[in-house]
């Protein structure tokens, strides 16, 4: 039977990482296991081929469904099934997030992951196409090809001048560390190379994936971790040809996101101990904060109308988009080569907090709900994408069955802090600020959703309650700390057992200022180091 060094749990944005970077010692074997299949389709590499890929027909991308909290109705969420992970289906959208975020890990007692370590761990990952600046922060040279959106036109350049107006710098990248503290508007960092996605996958793992020691299998699912006592020894998987047993003679790490290692811990007796004995799974770890502290930023999709030209929504429906299809197919260029959003802009909620707390982008499109689900609307518009960047409310992860095959049931719990119902308010009164200076008076004929009716403190928390969905950005379900509840220590090894580790965006112990794409390599190349 074949044994490994390493084993990994999951090809996604740490995955790929991580294989990368324990692969380089030819005396190690690792073994890298991704549940999805190949990411060999044109509709990963298109950035706009997200349109199609979000949908059940397609096997790269799981779903589930999630709690708002309360009495409402679920949602859904999904994530990245094949290789790549949700770095081959997401916006490709690139933040970092703020120093802030990761000093305070550093503070609470997680002394090896502060900005000094990371922020290095970024310039090293990095291939940014504005070159290296030690002031920005920003790396040269790296695995990771980062771009910024390249087409400007006159609409693009008034939300800058808006920016301007409102009271916040204009910026060439909005991942500098001035920027994400002090508030900034810019052209989006994303990870596109030459009008095409450059994912995880390409960045870590297609430079490396013929090493001798390097093996890639799709299509396994991890349905346990194996124990001798309380170490780790192997995974039950299952595949084409059926059930089966791999053997690790090193370390088994889990990098199957946020929703899929806390489940698998549980599934393998390491969890809340009254969860596990009433789905009768042997408790080997009482281990209660596996599947808690989940936390989830709650963006809200502003629709405006907009007169004349600049919205993009002509160019992705009808004949529009066969145009589209041919620019992008013939030039790699158009609107298919672009991102979630064309513009990024940070700023404070309220002006007097000494650090900005809300995302906020700029997509040149709108869409409303038709016949076949969402389309893209007739008349043009914009659509700006808004939230709080820091949220405090908790949500979980649980079990719904001791079948591997079955969903967790997953509680986002949103609003549940008073706090994000707070600055979500704001956020909402700060963005309308924005889109009403004189820059966009020319291009702006009025606000759609949530419409001006909707003006309340009451009314406008109703509405990111009704109308706001999931960012995609789930973490905090397998927390790091320095204290014995936490779920795994500071070089991310699961305490009460031996062998097991956790690699991911559930290890964060509170939520990153934005996106979490980065973020979730980035830990795997501070992992990689603590490993070395």
């Amino acid at each position: 039977m074949e044994r490994f060094d390493y084993v990994i749990v999951g090809a996604g944005s740490s995955g790929c990482v991580l294989a990368n970077r324990l692969s380089k010692d030819s005396a190690k074997s690792v073994l890298l296991i991704e549940a999805g299949p190949a990411d060999n389709t044109f509709l990963i590499s298109m950035p706009r081929g997200i349109g199609k890929l979000h949908n059940p027909k397609y096997p790269h991308v799981k779903f589930y469904q999630a709690s708002r909290g309360g009495n409402r109705a679920n949602e859904v969420w999904y994530k990245g099934s094949t290789i790549g992970g949700s770095s081959s289906i997401n916006g490709m959208v690139y933040v970092r997030g703020a120093p802030l975020d990761y000093d305070s890990w550093k503070a609470a007692g997680c002394t090896e992951w502060g900005w000094d370590n990371i922020g290095r761990c970024y310039t090293e990952l990095e291939d940014h196409e504005l070159g290296a600046d030690e002031v920005a922060v920003r790396g040269a040279g790296g695995p990771l090809k980062v771009s910024v959106h390249a087409v400007k036109s006159p609409l693009t350049e008034a939300l800058m001048e808006a920016g301007v107006q409102f009271g916040i710098q204009r910026t060439d990248d909005v991942n500098s560390v001035n920027v994400v503290r002090d508030g900034g508007i810019g052209y989006n960092c994303q990870t596109t190379h030459k009008g095409q996605r450059f994912s995880a996958a390409r960045a870590f793992l297609d430079p490396v994936k013929n090493r001798a020691n390097l093996k890639i299998v799709t299509g396994t699912a991890v349905r346990r971790i194996v124990f001798d006592g309380n170490r780790a020894v192997g995974l039950e998987v299952r595949d084409a040809s059926g059930d089966r047993t791999i053997n690790v003679d090193g370390e088994i790490i889990l990098s199957a996101g946020a929703i899929e290692s806390p489940k698998l811990l549980q599934l393998s007796g390491i969890g809340p101990k009254g969860l596990l004995e009433g789905f009768g799974i042997p408790v080997l770890v009482d281990s209660p904060d596996v599947g808690r502290n989940l936390r989830e930023h709650r963006v809200f999709a502003m629709r405006y109308r907009l007169r004349g030209r600049g919205s993009n929504n002509r160019d992705l429906r009808g004949g529009g988009l066969i145009r589209s299809v041919l620019n992008y197919f013939v030039f790699r260029k158009g609107a298919l080569t672009h991102t979630a959003h064309e513009a990024v802009a940070f700023l404070k909620s309220r002006r007097d907090l000494d650090h900005a707390d809300v995302q906020v982008g700029f997509g040149l499109f709108t869409m409303s709900m038709g016949k076949a689900g969402y389309e893209i609307e007739r008349e043009p518009g914009l659509t700006v994408f808004a939230y709080f960047t820091r949220p405090e409310s908790q949500g979980t992860i649980r079990l719904a069955s001791a079948d591997p095959a079955e969903a967790p049931m997953i509680d986002a719990n949103y609003f549940d802090a008073a706090i994000d119902r707070e600055r979500g308010i704001d956020m909402v009164r700060r963005v309308r600020e924005l889109m009403n200076q004189p820059a966009l008076k020319p291009y702006v004929v009025g606000e759609v959703t949530p419409g001006a009716a909707v003006q309340t403190d009451e009314e406008i928390l109703d509405a990111l309650i009704e109308r706001g969905g999931t960012a995609y950005h789930v973490a905090g379900t397998c927390r790091m700390g320095a204290d014995e509840g936490s779920v795994v220590d500071g070089e991310l090894r699961v305490r009460g057992v031996l062998g097991l580790r956790v690699c991911d965006t559930s290890i964060f112990p509170t939520l990153v200022s934005g996106n979490t794409n980065g973020p979730a390599m980035v830990v795997a190349q501070r992992l990689s180091e603590l490993m070395a």
